[in-house]
Formats: structure tokens, C-alpha cells, sequence
């Protein structure tokens, strides 16, 4: 009940249930259930933090885009206006009132977009976790902060072209945009641009000496790949996991439990049955582990010593022999218990007599999945003070009689529970992987869109500011093609540069994800493959090309004449 003290309860219960052989109660924490729906909740939390703020970063910096360019467009406008009496703040609120139109719109279309994805995401929860009511709410303070943040992250990124707006005073102004100061760039100065060619010397110059612009567009495009290499960070991650535990750990085929500890003269008893091929038995031991004032409800695990059917592995995936004595954790546990190498780990046994014991724990090997401490089945044996017990074995079958070896193991008393790999592979993957894809379709979908965009509204606005510089050089007798390539190639060098920042800043938003998702029950590896740099690659490119396509269009219809006109 509500106000309830949780320790009182459990060890009232357990006062209770002691004479009766009871194994110990244990809190919400620790069943699996929750331990899943909380490290799920947890990862959440981290993207829903870490994937709007890319976002929102690339929309602040698009609209700082257009609307410098716009202020540099109305320069004239905004003279008149402040000599008819206009002040500052007037002309100011003018912009700030354009760019929040433009994020009510977003925000309308976002908020709808937002609630069906968000209905969707249920849906999908609800298929997965088997919720039996899971309704999707999004409540009034939802909404609103998000509409404060976009508004915030809108006018943040405006701020600077909004104080150019209402900086100039009217007299200068009225003239037209003085030409940028021009110098000798770097590479003129060490030598290197006899290397060039005169397209090539115009592409560098004009990086060079807008190297504000150009180190934005790279920042920009360099987010979208990050983004789109965040989103395949998880499908590697999966893979990993399944590849590492389910088939270099875990190698067996089946896995069953005991009604209750056995001789092992059961060991030999399995390989009789049908399809077996190998047998390995373990021994498991229900214990809460101790050390100092930290413990944790879990159990002690025997294997033998030169198992090959399941394996322990360090960091590098290397095979961890069991020592003689000793114990050896997982590094989760570890880690939990605040335990290193060489401590005296305290262990309260919770079946049969229930001693308690002291053993120092000799080793860490890593494992993806779940919580462990490990023996050899012989040390194991000696700590219960027991004979060749054992609690069940893993076995490997030949395929081809897998289901009939099972329907026999179902039907065996003595035999409690059997697990198939092969459906624990299955079960994962559509539990882990599958809960991931929905949100991996979104942020790719999402990546693609930006990208495109970044791309396309850089270059279009260089295509705006320099069409005048464009049409000159197209009088004096360069190509068609060659002054694509003057500003397409600056975008392509843009795009090249990008590409190396983005795959890192991906990289360090994928470290930030698996520190998101490490808890008891499963823990994301720090993977990213190459095949997801080389997608993020080919989606930025294939982006690139687009919008380059659109803007070749756009710059063989170029009217010369009107562009080389003096404003008035």
C-alpha cells in the first residue's frame, strides 16, 4: 500500500515463509519485467534529449540562413523605414515576428505530426510489451514546452541577423552592401594556388574568405550525418549482441533445468537421448551476494572448467578459463557491488542449509546480457559441501532431431524447464530490435529530410548572394558549366568536409547511447559498423546530388541582363 515500507515488508515475509522453505522476497527492482520496461524508459529519456536537440540545432541554423539573407535583400526597405521614425525595436520585432510565424507553422504541423507518431510508438510498445491498456496522452504540458523550446531555439538562431536588421544606420543602408575585403588567402600566400586552376582558385578563395558561412554548412550537414549514423548505431548494436551472446557465449543448442539438483550420473543419462550430441552440466545456486553494505539477489552459476558449449570471454572475446577457487563476476555486477579484483565477496546461499560463505573473487569477464557470477562446477560442488551435484546442462543436437529431442524433454519429469537457442535469438530480436525499429525509421527518415535540406537551402542562398558575381563571369566568358562548377564544387568540398565531423559527432552520440542503455538486464556495446558510415555517406551524397540538380536548374536559368542591373 501506498507509504508502505518496502524492507519492513519483505522481511516480515520472509520471517513467514522461512520455515517453509522459502527463498527470500524480493522487491519490484529486481524482477525482469521491470528491469526491461525501466532500462527501456531510461534510453527514452536520453534520445528524447540528445535527438531535439540536433534537430532543433539544424532548424535554428537554417533559419539563420534565410533570414540573414533576407536582411541583406531588404537593406533599403529597412533604411526607409528607419528614417520615416521606426526605431530599432520596431524593425527588430518586425523579424522576430516573421521568424515566430514560421515556427507556429512547425510547430502546428509538428504537434499533429507528433501525436500520430507518438500514437504509433504506443501501438507499438503495446505489441511488444503486451500491455493489455497502453493509451497514448499528450498532455497540454507536453505540448506547450514544446512549443517553447522550438519558439526559444527560433529566435536563438535568429538573433544575430536580427541585430545586423537593426544595427545599420538609415544613410548607410541606403547604398548598396559594400564588396567583402578582399586579401590573399592561404594557399595564395604559400605558393599553392599556381597548383589550381582559375575554377578551382575561385572555389578555394570564396571558402576561404567565407569561412563563417562555410564552417556553419558544414556543422550543419555534419549533424544530419550524425543523426543518420545514431540511427543505424542501434541495428549494429543488436547484431552485436546477438553474434557475441547468443552465438559465442551461449553455443549450445538447449538448455534445460531440473525440477531439482541431481547426481550426475544425469549427465550421462542425456546423452542418450535422441540427437544429443555433447553434454555439459552446470550447477546453479539461488544466493544474494554481499559486499559491504551492497547486495544483489542473484545466484552462482558452476561450469566445468573446459566447457565448450558456454564460454566466458574478456573484453578482446577471448575464452576466460575458470580458476580452481575463487569466483569470477561479470563487470555489470561488478560494478554494482562496488567490488574489484582480490575482494572477499560474502555469499548467503538461498537453498538447503543456507550457509554463508566467503570467496574471493578472482576475475571480470563481459557479458551483454543479464547479471552472472561464476564458478567451476567442482569448487561450486565443495563450497555447498555437496557431492557431483548438478541443476541441468546444455547440450548440443543434431538439428534434424531437435524437435523431437525436445517434445521427449517436455514429457520428462525430472526435467523442468528447456530453452532453444534458436527461439532466444528469435525472441530477442523481436523484443530488442524490434522495439528499436520503428524509432530507427524515424530518425532516418528525419536525417534524410535535413540533409536534403541543409544541402539545398546553403546552396541555394550562395546561389542568391553571388548570382550577380555569377552573371560576370559568365559575360567575360566563362561556361555554363564551368560556373556550376564554381559553386556546386564549393558545395561538394563543403559536403567532403563534413563528412569525417558528422561520423565522429555520430560516434559520440552513440557513446552517450549506450551509457543510456546499460542497465542489469542488457547493455548496448559501443559498435558502430562501417557499413553505417558508408550509409550516412551515400544518403548525404544522394542528398547532395539532388539538391545540385535543383540548383544547376535553377542556374542555367539565370537572366544576365536583370542580375547585372544596378539597384536603385
Amino acid at each position: 500500500m501506498p507509504g508502505a515500507s518496502q524492507a519492513e515488508v519483505i522481511f516480515r515475509l520472509d520471517q513467514l515463509v522461512k520455515p517453509y522453505g522459502g527463498l527470500g522476497a524480493y522487491g519490484r527492482e529486481n524482477q525482469v519485467s521491470h528491469q526491461f520496461l525501466d532500462s527501456e524508459i531510461q534510453g527514452l529519456a536520453a534520445a528524447a534529449v540528445m535527438v531535439p536537440a540536433v534537430f532543433l540545432g539544424i532548424a535554428a541554423f537554417l533559419l539563420n540562413l534565410v533570414l540573414a539573407r533576407l536582411v541583406g535583400t531588404q537593406r533599403e526597405q529597412i533604411a526607409v523605414l528607419k528614417a520615416f521614425g521606426y526605431d530599432n525595436f520596431a524593425v527588430g520585432l518586425h523579424y522576430l515576428k516573421l521568424v515566430l510565424a514560421i515556427a507556429l507553422l512547425g510547430v502546428l504541423v509538428g504537434t499533429s505530426l507528433g501525436i500520430w507518431l507518438g500514437y504509433l510508438m504506443t501501438q507499438v510498445y503495446t505489441q511488444f510489451y503486451h500491455f493489455p491498456i497502453l493509451q497514448y496522452r499528450a498532455g497540454i504540458s507536453i505540448i506547450l514546452t514544446a512549443i517553447a523550446v522550438s519558439g526559444a531555439a527560433a529566435i536563438l538562431g535568429t538573433i544575430t541577423a536580427v541585430q545586423k536588421a537593426v544595427s545599420l544606420p538609415p544613410a548607410e543602408a541606403m547604398r548598396p552592401e559594400p564588396p567583402a575585403l578582399y586579401r590573399a588567402t592561404l594557399l595564395e600566400r604559400i605558393g599553392l594556388q599556381r597548383l589550381l586552376s582559375p575554377v578551382g582558385q575561385i572555389i578555394l578563395r570564396n571558402l576561404e574568405r567565407r569561412s563563417l558561412q562555410t564552417g556553419m554548412a558544414i556543422i550543419g550537414i555534419s549533424a544530419a550525418v550524425a543523426i543518420l549514423v545514431i540511427g543505424r548505431y542501434f541495428e549494429d548494436a543488436t547484431n552485436y549482441i546477438v553474434e557475441v551472446q547468443f552465438r559465442q557465449v551461449q553455443r549450445e543448442d538447449v538448455t534445460l533445468v531440473f525440477n531439482e539438483p541431481l547426481s550426475s550420473r544425469a549427465r550421462y543419462e542425456l546423452t542418450d537421448l535422441p540427437g544429443v550430441l555433447q553434454s555439459e552440466p552446470f550447477r546453479s545456486v539461488p544466493a544474494r551476494l554481499r559486499f559491504q553494505h551492497k547486495t544483489d539477489l542473484s545466484g552462482i552459476t558452476g561450469l566445468e572448467p573446459q566447457g565448450e558449449l558456454r564460454r566466458l570471454l574478456d573484453q578482446d572475446l577471448e575464452p576466460v578459463t575458470l580458476p580452481d577457487a575463487g569466483i569470477i563476476l561479470t563487470t555489470k555486477l561488478a560494478e554494482n557491488l562496488g567490488i574489484t579484483i582480490g575482494d572477499s565477496l560474502t555469499i548467503e546461499v538461498l537453498e538447503g542449509e543456507r550457509p554463508t560463505r566467503a570467496v574471493p573473487v578472482v576475475g571480470l569477464v563481459d557479458e551483454l546480457i543479464g547479471l552472472g557470477a561464476y564458478m567451476d562446477i567442482h569448487a561450486l560442488n565443495q563450497l555447498m559441501r555437496e557431492g557431483q551435484t548438478i541443476s541441468g546442462a546444455y547440450l548440443a543436437v543434431d538439428e534434424h532431431q531437435l524437435e523431437e529431442l525436445y517434445a521427449q524433454l517436455k514429457q520428462t519429469p525430472a526435467v523442468a524447464s528447456v530453452a532453444l537457442r534458436d527461439r532466444l535469438i528469435i525472441e530477442f530480436e523481436k523484443n530488442i530490435a524490434g522495439s528499436f525499429a520503428a524509432f530507427t525509421a524515424v530518425l532516418v527518415v528525419f536525417a534524410g529530410v535535413i540533409a536534403f535540406g541543409v544541402v539545398y537551402n546553403v546552396a541555394r542562398i550562395a546561389l542568391s548572394e553571388r548570382s550577380r558575381e555569377l552573371a560576370t563571369l559568365r559575360i567575360i566568358g566563362f561556361t555554363q558549366a564551368e560556373i556550376a562548377v564554381i559553386l556546386l564544387g564549393e558545395q561538394a568540398i563543403v559536403t567532403v568536409l563534413a563528412m569525417p565531423l558528422g561520423c565522429g559527432l555520430g560516434y559520440g552520440l552513440a557513446a552517450l547511447m549506450s551509457q543510456a542503455y546499460d542497465s542489469e538486464l542488457f547493455r548496448f556495446p559501443l559498435v558502430v559498423n562501417p557499413s553505417s558510415y558508408v550509409y550516412a555517406f551515400v544518403v548525404i551524397t544522394l542528398a547532395a546530388l539532388g539538391s545540385g540538380w535543383l540548383i544547376r536548374r535553377q542556374l542555367n536559368q539565370l537572366d544576365l541582363i536583370a542580375v547585372l542591373k544596378t539597384r536603385e
